[in-house]
């Protein structure tokens, strides 16, 4: 009975979004599309065991609600038809229509095709809804929706598959959702991804809320009251409300501001609906003369709305009771456009198409990024385009443009078009001369200097601009303009990479392993290769990190070889003493200390130099102190050295990270140490140009062995990209 009433709920939900939208007269092609979907997955079933005619009748509801046409509610029934049964396009164009189809075509994924990486796959599938949806906008609302059901659903999907979908859906969905204005669609991705990924935050948050619910409730209602009472007195007529911020808005919070939730206070947000532009503008006076004004923290999105079409006046103030709450004020039409985003703005241009991708600009620059870019770069660019803050800046003659923050004229020049960034000497701000990297504000007017004699883009331009648009043109004039200085940069930074990772470069042209690292690489040779790395669709650290574990492989195979070539001797003077677990050959007993430029541990190959003064001081074999060992005049110092049975004996030791800047990777650093029941003696990072990090991590090991697996565990972070042993 279950089954029957969760079909009923989902279509009472569509029928009465129909009637709200006026469609009822579509009832009987809808019925159709119904019973084709029924018909065709009748076979199929959901993971909770129900039919599976409930995930595309569920899908097509929320599409209703969003305000889309007949169109678009036939397709969010049929999404799955071509991808899970034998239904064509073609069959479905002959009974819905070829828009319908078309749009069913562009919501299907490409899983028939093969990839080289999951991240390929996910790119192919992004670039494909992209493509669809700069034709027609209405794929993309289709794509949300079926999202948005999973996620409901999520329940039912065993624990990697929820953490893989929760983290896609944060990564793609829930900025996706946001950068076309759908603000409430975005939150419920938000929170039910939190809800899997970090289960124990979530639950920490909710039962606090759901423990302080009348407290909440009591002080939303007293700052509502007087808002509506104030407000009815002048005659403004109006809807107000308040609510709690939502869970991972919460979470964000207490991250970034390093707080538990009991030390948060700006948790409350407050609507006030009203008719008219100009009451907004009166409210808002209204409401700073009832509290008091946190400078700094007013918005004008009406002014100056935001590129998803998001227009409130936004305020932050303090009432008697000391706790701080944003006021959003809006009218009917901006509050339907901040809920539904493009979706509630559709209905306007059915004359057009349904919207274009002039419409929106971004939807092009997309477009662009995924071009010469690998893929795992494109959805990390995808993050930046999409869900960072904007900054709006103006042309000399009044043109708005908007950029991710932090953007430099370097972007503002590419935003305008490759051939003016190509050709750009310098820029003004403002009417005045400003460096190419300054940060852009908002409100800043700004000028490109171009001159037709101009050499081009500069490398450094790269690690300077901010957005992906700018990144994406350099890396594209350089790949057309400078095949041999490409060549020679990537092979110059990738040798240099090598040599800094400890790995020999023979290895890359040996016969045997080469075509192994170029498949690992997705290159035919290794020329391609170093193009990509000169042009920067590849950097010389993505590179290496891709074969690293590919030549350790073939480094351990050839010494596993030599090794079984070799008998075996007696070692002499097993019972020479030794000085913290390592004995020097032809030295009883002296000072042992061991050098910090290398941390070396038991099973690392060591080799011991003679100080002045201080014993000892033990390198590793390859440390590059110890490189030049053999060579005058310092060779009659070098001594050599080996462990002794020691296996309890700490021994201090440190890796560097590389890694991609994000919020909560050092969280998840330290975790991993924690987890890992090793002494931490430091743990710092630093942020690098060009959305890079470097963390240093010094801690006590017994042995090599146990410090390859905690390195391995850093290295199954996301976003940690490689690994070395650091410097002290």
């Amino acid at each position: 009975m279950r089954t029957l009433e969760t079909f009923e709920f989902h279509y009472d939900t569509l029928k009465a979004a129909l009637e709200k939208r006026a469609l009822c007269d579509d009832m009987q092609i809808i019925e159709q599309a119904i019973a084709y979907a029924n018909d065709k997955h009748q076979h199929q079933k959901r993971k909770d065991g129900s039919p599976y005619i409930i995930h595309p009748l569920a899908v097509a509801a929320i599409v209703a609600e969003f305000g889309l046409d007949t169109d678009a509610i036939l397709a969010a029934l049929l999404h799955d038809c071509i991808e899970d049964t034998d239904a064509s396009h073609s069959d479905i164009a002959s009974l819905f229509g070829e828009t319908v189809a078309e749009l069913v075509e562009g919501v299907t994924k490409l899983t028939r095709a093969n990839f080289s990486s999951t991240e390929q796959a996910q790119m192919e599938n992004l670039r494909k809804m992209f493509m669809a949806m700069s034709k027609d906008i209405r794929v993309v609302l289709i794509k949300i929706a079926d999202r948005l059901h999973n996620m409901r659903t999520m329940q039912y999907q065993t624990p990697a598959k929820q953490v893989s979908k929760c983290r896609e859906t944060m990564d793609i969905y829930a900025p996706l959702a946001h950068r076309l204005g759908m603000q409430k669609i975005k939150w419920e991705l938000e929170d039910i991804s939190l809800r899997y990924l970090v289960p124990d935050d979530y639950n920490t948050i909710t039962n606090y809320l759901n423990e302080h619910q009348q407290q909440d409730e009591a002080f939303m209602n007293t700052i509502q009251s007087n808002i509506s009472d104030r407000l009815s007195a002048v005659g403004i007529r109006n809807t107000s409300y308040g609510r709690i911020k939502h869970v991972y808005s919460i979470y964000r919070k207490m991250q970034t501001q390093c707080k538990r939730i009991e030390e948060l206070y700006d948790l409350y947000a407050f609507r006030v609906i009203v008719d008219s532009i100009p009451d907004c503008y009166n409210v808002l006076g209204h409401i700073h003369d009832l509290f008091n004004l946190v400078p700094g923290r007013f918005k004008d999105y009406i002014s100056t709305p935001k590129p998803n079409m998001y227009q409130s006046l936004h305020t932050t103030v303090i009432g008697k009771q000391g706790i701080p709450f944003e006021v959003q004020i809006r009218t009917w039409d901006m509050h339907e456009t901040a809920e539904y985003g493009i979706a509630a703005h559709w209905k306007y241009k059915q004359g057009s198409g349904g919207g274009s991708e002039k419409d929106f600009e971004w939807v092009r620059r997309l477009l662009e990024s995924q071009q010469d870019s690998d893929a795992d770069e494109y959805i990390e660019s995808l993050k930046i385009d999409m869900f960072d803050d904007e900054v709006f800046v103006f042309t000399p003659k009044g043109r708005i443009v908007s950029l991710p923050a932090g953007s430099t004229p370097i972007d503002f020049a590419y935003a305008i078009h490759s051939g003016v960034g190509n050709a750009m000497i310098g820029a003004k701000v403002n009417n005045r001369i400003a460096n190419i990297d300054a940060s852009l504000n908002n409100g800043d007017i700004v000028e490109i200097l171009t001159s037709k004699s101009a050499k081009g883009p500069s490398r450094d331009w790269l690690n300077i601009c901010k957005s992906n648009q700018a990144r994406t043109k350099i890396k594209q004039w350089f790949k057309k303009e400078k095949r041999e200085e490409n060549v020679n940069h990537g092979r110059a930074s990738f040798e240099a990479e090598m040599r800094r990772t400890g790995l020999p470069l023979s290895l890359t042209i040996d016969p045997e392993i080469s075509p192994q690292l170029l498949k690992k690489l997705s290159f035919d040779n290794w020329e391609d290769m170093y193009a990509a790395i000169g042009y920067g669709g590849l950097t010389a650290l993505k590179a290496v990190g891709r074969i690293r574990d590919e030549i350790n492989r073939a480094m351990k195979s050839q010494a596993n070889e030599k090794s079984a070539q070799v008998v075996a001797k007696p070692v002499e003077g097993e019972n020479r003493h030794s000085v913290n677990g390592v004995i020097v050959e032809d030295i009883d007993s002296c000072l042992i200390k061991f050098a910090k430029c290398c941390t070396p541990v038991p099973g690392d190959a060591i080799a011991g130099f003679i100080t002045k003064g201080f014993g000892v001081s033990v390198h590793r074999a390859d440390c590059p102190n110890a490189a030049n060992r053999h060579e005058q005049p310092q060779a009659a110092r070098w001594v050599r050295v080996r462990w002794a049975n020691q296996d309890n004996q700490p021994f201090e030791t440190t890796l560097e990270l590389d890694c991609i800047t994000r919020d909560g990777l050092l969280l998840d650093v330290a975790t991993v140490m924690s987890t890992s029941r090793v002494r931490l003696k430091e743990l710092n990072g630093k942020d690098l140009p060009g959305g890079k990090s470097v963390f240093t991590v010094r801690f006590e090991v017994r042995n090599v062995d146990e410090l390859e697996v905690i390195r391995t565990k850093l290295l199954n972070i996301r976003d940690v990209v490689g690994s070395r042993r650091g410097q002290n």
